[in-house]
C-alpha cells in the first residue's frame, strides 16, 4: 500500500546575525517529512511474527518466534515445581536450580562460567509454584553453542557433595534475605493460609530443616521424575530460526526419556480457604496487608474478566503523587485521604486455582479506613462499574501486556509459559478481542462470582492491632443493599 507524505515547510523570519552577509535577501527553510499514515494498533499487533511449534518424538514441543534481532532467548520451561513436591522434599526444585550451574560431566563450574562469558551470554534459571526455568540470552549466532549449555546442565549435572553442601549453606543465607522483604513473607502467609494443608500452601525454597537434609539422591530422583520431554518446552525468541531451533533439539534433548517411571507426576488439587494470619510486630513502623479471594486457573473463561477489574483496582504509591483524578478510584481515595503508602492489586494465576487481591501498606491507625475503602471498592466492581471506567481499563491492560513483551527475554517467557498452561501460545489479535468483549456487565458478572460474599484469606505482618478482627472484614465482603 502506498504511502503519503505531507510536506512541511518552516520558514525562519529572523536570520542570525552571522549568517546575514551571507543571506540577505533570503530565508532559511526547513523541510521534513511526516507520514500521514502510520501502523495503527491493529496493524502492529496483526505483524508480530507467528509462532511455529514442532512435536518431538519424545513429547518435547519446541515453539519459537523469530523476529529477526541480532540476539535471542532460548530456555527450557518445565512443567516442575514447588507444587509438585510434598511436605518431605519441598525444596528440591529451587535446590536443584541452584546446582544446574555447578558444573557437568563435560564442564567445571569455571569452564562453565568462562564459555558463557566469553560468549557474552547470560544464563539464568528460576523456580516458581508450577515451573522451574532455564535459559540463556546471547548472540544469535551463538544459539547453537547455548542450546548444547542448557542440554548439558540439564542431563549432565555431576551434583558433587562438596558443591551441595556450599549450595546448602547459600539457599540458607538466602531465607535469610527473603525474610527481610516483607512483601515476599506476606504473600508466603497468604498462600499458607489460603491453601492450608496443600502444595501451594508450602513456600518454593522449603523449610530450614529440609534444606539441611536434602541430599543427591533427592535430586536425582526430582530429575528422573519430573525432567521427562511431554513436560518441557524448548522455546526461543528473537533471532531464532525454527527448523535450526528443532534440529539442535533433536541433537541434544533427543535422549530425554518420553515416558515416565511408575506414577505420571499430576497436580494435587488445592481447595480455597477463607482464613487469616496475623503476624503482630508493634516495633514495626508500618503495617503489611495482603487480602485475596479465590481467583480461577490460566485456561478459565472468566480469567480475562478478572484481569480487567484487577486493573480497575490499579496500584498506587504515594511518591507517585496525584489527585481525584487518578484513574482508579481507589487511588483516588488513598491519595486524598492519605489512606496508605502504597497499594498494589495482584491476580495470581495457577493451572487450576489462583489469588485475586489486593495488598497494601499503610500506618497502623489506617487500616480500618484503608480495609474499608478496599472492600467498598470491591462492591462498588460487583455492582456499579462503568462502562467508561472498564473501557479505560481494558486500554490499560492491552497497553501493560504489550509493554511486558518488549525485548526478547520476555517474549520467551511467555512462549514458555503460555505452552505450559495452554498448550498454544494465543496471538495477541485473539487475546485483544477477548479483553475487548469484557464490558461492565461482564466485570459485574465475574465480580459477584468470585467476590461478593466469599471468604477472604488475609495475611497481616506488622502493628496491626488496629485491623479489623476476621468476622468483621467478612461481613464487608457483602452490602445489603445490593
Amino acid at each position: 500500500m502506498a504511502t503519503r507524505l505531507l510536506k512541511v515547510t518552516t520558514t525562519v523570519a529572523k536570520v542570525l546575525p552571522q549568517y546575514q552577509r551571507a543571506l540577505p535577501l533570503t530565508s532559511v527553510t526547513c523541510k521534513r517529512w511526516r507520514s500521514t499514515q502510520a501502523a495503527t494498533y491493529e496493524q502492529a499487533i496483526l505483524n508480530v511474527p507467528e509462532t511455529k511449534v514442532s512435536l518431538l518424538d519424545n513429547g518435547l514441543r519446541v515453539a519459537t518466534e523469530d523476529s529477526g534481532l541480532p540476539t535471542c532467548t532460548v530456555g527450557l520451561w518445565i512443567d516442575a515445581g514447588s507444587r509438585f513436591e510434598n511436605a518431605k522434599n519441598n525444596g528440591t526444585a529451587h535446590f536443584l536450580e541452584h546446582m544446574a550451574f555447578k558444573g557437568t560431566s563435560k564442564r567445571s563450574q569455571t569452564d562453565l562460567e568462562l564459555e558463557v562469558e566469553n560468549m557474552g551470554a547470560h544464563l539464568n534459571a528460576y523456580t516458581s509454584r508450577e515451573q522451574t526455568v532455564y535459559y540463556a540470552k546471547c548472540f544469535s549466532k551463538d544459539l547453537k553453542n547455548a542450546v548444547e549449555i542448557l542440554s548439558d546442565i540439564i542431563q549432565n549435572s555431576t551434583l558433587g557433595e562438596q558443591e551441595i553442601e556450599r549450595e546448602r549453606g547459600v539457599i540458607l543465607r538466602e531465607m535469610q534475605e527473603v525474610e527481610t522483604n516483607l512483601q515476599e513473607v506476606v504473600f508466603d502467609h497468604l498462600h499458607a493460609t489460603a491453601f492450608q494443608g496443600t502444595p501451594l500452601g508450602r513456600t518454593i525454597l522449603g523449610p530450614t530443616e529440609n534444606i539441611k537434609t536434602i541430599n543427591r539422591n533427592d535430586l536425582v530422583q526430582y530429575i528422573s521424575t519430573h525432567y521427562r520431554g511431554p513436560h518441557m518446552i524448548l522455546a526461543g525468541a528473537g533471532g531464532v530460526d525454527h527448523d535450526e531451533l528443532v534440529s539442535l533439539a533433536e541433537k541434544h534433548f533427543g535422549n530425554i526419556g518420553g515416558s515416565f517411571q511408575g506414577e505420571i507426576p499430576s497436580l494435587t488439587p488445592c481447595p480455597f480457604t477463607g482464613s487469616e494470619i496475623r503476624v503482630r510486630d508493634d516495633s514495626m513502623p508500618l503495617a503489611h496487608v495482603a487480602l485475596a479471594v479465590e481467583g480461577c486457573g490460566w485456561s478459565n473463561p472468566d480469567n480475562i474478566a478478572l484481569m480487567v477489574a484487577n486493573t480497575l483496582i490499579g496500584s498506587w504509591d504515594r511518591s507517585h503523587g496525584g489527585g481525584p483524578n487518578l484513574a482508579s478510584k481507589l487511588a483516588a481515595n488513598a491519595a486524598k485521604g492519605e489512606l496508605a503508602h502504597s497499594f498494589q492489586s495482584f491476580n495470581t494465576c495457577y493451572t487450576d486455582t489462583g489469588l485475586w487481591g489486593i495488598y497494601f501498606v499503610c500506618e497502623p491507625l489506617q487500616l480500618g479506613d484503608m480495609m474499608f475503602n478496599v472492600q467498598g471498592e470491591w462492591m462498588r466492581l460487583c455492582s456499579n462499574v462503568t462502562e467508561f471506567e472498564v473501557e479505560r481499563a481494558r486500554n490499560l491492560l492491552k497497553t501493560n501486556l504489550l509493554l511486558q513483551l518488549d525485548g526478547s527475554t520476555p517474549i520467551c517467557e511467555d512462549i514458555g509459559r503460555q505452552m505450559l498452561c495452554y498448550s498454544r501460545r494465543i496471538p495477541l489479535p485473539e487475546l485483544e478481542a477477548r479483553i475487548e468483549a469484557v464490558d461492565a456487565n461482564a466485570v459485574k458478572r465475574v465480580c459477584m462470582k468470585y467476590i461478593y460474599d466469599k471468604c477472604p484469606a488475609i495475611a497481616a505482618v506488622g502493628p496491626i492491632e488496629q485491623l479489623l478482627d476476621y468476622n468483621r472484614i467478612r461481613g464487608g465482603m457483602y452490602w445489603l443493599r445490593l
